[in-house]
């Protein structure tokens, strides 16, 4: 059989989450957390269940959450999007990406991704036609211990094929957010250059230091041009549930939801309705970046002087840790020897990228998700505390 993806495998979360339970190791590589969502949230689901509401939802979601979601954008980043026509809830992120991406990119389109980038982002966008343009971020340093936008570089590789930017802020695997200026250097960008902005912005409502969350949605100009889509299992602790949702102008949303209603046509009814009703009641969004940021500190304070250094987590619920002080090891045989001998799993940076064995790939970093409970934290300080840096 001729496949379609001939060099895809299983993805590394899936290899790496594998790999941890083999050897029962802290699972801190694949991003979910090992605690349940807000009882006020399951209790919301349970009550839309007796209520009757579990058949079919309508194709684009129910009205409620959709109106739902109008009032927090509108709220959070003052953009009015209508729910009838410009809001649609999916089967996740996952599934509101592939359906952007395959609605909205041809054959022979380029679409620009910035490295390190999810990795599924390039297969859907390969399945759909179009042609990766990857342009990197510049890597930490001494003095800026964080991932930086390349903006010149990004304007550089736009091209007459050029299709879509997808941008991914609060970056994952990076921790890296949007500042004023950065939406300033887009916003010029799109100005001169005909592309449209893909935003995948599934941690939006986890960002530290007294910093904002600053939505594409938030700009006019970048808005009218922009797919905004958001993630409800991230946000609160029910990555199992895959409900997410899509913004994005009435044009360029009755296209996607061309692609959505033949892909899963709708999503499950009683969690909408819950949603809906929580969002409205209980939810208590402007507590989470607090809850997530006492965890990142936590991992973080406990790492301080080990042979991990951690580096600067601006949001998500991922922190990265250089691993020099281990020696030249490429990230994934590093992260493989962690798991096996030291009983910690831990993400490759390198497998964001195109090819993770290139050395611009290998930065020695790993990815550490810190979206668990304060006792699995502890122990994984402990743990890596223990692994001896090589003598200088």
């Amino acid at each position: 059989m001729k496949s379609k993806l001939p060099d895809v495998g299983i993805t590394i979360f899936t290899e790496m989450s594998q790999l941890a339970l083999d050897h029962q190791a802290i699972n801190l590589g694949q991003g979910f957390p090992d605690y349940n969502p807000d009882a006020l949230l399951i209790q919301c689901v349970n009550e839309a269940m007796l209520a009757g509401h579990n058949q079919y939802a309508p194709m684009a979601g129910v009205p409620v959450l959709r109106e739902a979601v109008a009032e927090k954008m509108a709220r959070l980043q003052a953009h009015e999007y209508d729910p009838g026509d410009e809001i649609t809830i999916t089967s996740g992120a996952t599934e509101a990406l592939a359906s952007a991406i395959t609605a909205l990119v041809h054959p022979g389109d380029d679409v620009i991704l910035i490295d390190p980038a999810y990795d599924l982002y390039a297969p859907v966008i390969r399945l759909a036609g179009g042609t990766v343009v990857r342009v990197p971020m510049m890597p930490p340093t001494q003095d800026t211990p964080r991932f930086a936008m390349d903006w010149n570089a990004l304007e550089g590789a736009l091209g007459p094929k050029t299709r879509m930017i997808v941008l991914n802020f609060p970056n994952n695997p990076t921790g890296t957010i949007l500042s004023d200026d950065d939406l300033a250097h887009l916003e010029r960008i799109a100005s001169r250059h005909d592309v449209l902005l893909l935003s995948d912005e599934a941690y939006e409502h986890i960002v530290f230091d007294g910093e904002s969350h600053r939505s594409l949605a938030s700009r006019p100009a970048l808005a009218e041009r922009s797919v905004v889509i958001s993630s409800f299992g991230k946000t609160f602790h029910a990555t199992g549930w895959k409900i997410g949702y899509l913004c994005a102008p009435k044009s360029l949303s009755a296209e996607i939801r061309k692609v959505h209603q033949f892909m899963v046509f709708s999503v499950p009814t009683p969690m909408q309705h819950g949603l809906a009703n929580y969002l409205r009641k209980h939810a208590r969004l402007e507590q989470l970046s607090t809850f997530y940021q006492q965890k990142r500190d936590r991992l973080k304070t406990g790492l301080e002087g080990s042979a991990f250094r951690p580096l600067q987590s601006q949001g998500t619920f991922f922190l990265l840790v250089d691993t020099s002080a281990l020696g030249d090891s490429k990230e994934k045989e590093l992260a493989r020897r962690l798991t096996i001998d030291h009983g910690i799993g831990a993400i490759p940076v390198s497998a964001f990228y195109e090819d993770p064995n290139a050395p611009q790939a290998n930065h020695r970093l790993l990815r550490l998700c810190f979206a668990k409970q304060d006792p699995t934290l502890d122990r994984a300080v402990e743990a890596l505390r223990a692994v001896p840096g090589v003598a200088a």
